[in-house]
């Protein structure tokens, strides 16, 4: 893949970061470290677009889901993490 040579300006707290990571063997340089957190939001960002379009769809087709609904299904979520959280411990 070509590369090419920019200039950023950053905070220093990421700077400092990314030199931790290049000290500790995380990564061979600041470039690579920069590089690699762009790719991962370039996929997060795909991901986002993909699922907006999921919901577009599955609304199209059953109806907008409702503010109820997400509140429903967030409290099914963390019952659920609850569960798991609580057989980890059991099992532990």
């Amino acid at each position: 893949m070509r590369k090419r040579r920019v200039t950023v300006t950053v905070d220093e707290d990421l700077l400092e970061e990314a030199n931790a990571a290049v000290d500790d063997g995380r990564a061979r340089s600041v470039s690579e470290w920069v590089a690699g957190a762009m790719a991962q939001r370039r996929i997060r960002e795909r991901r986002l677009t993909v699922l907006g379009e999921l919901i577009r769809d599955y609304e199209a087709t059953h109806g907008v889901i409702t503010e109820d609904e997400m509140a429903e299904q967030a409290q099914r979520d963390r019952d659920a993490a609850a569960v798991a959280r609580m057989a980890v411990r059991q099992a532990g």
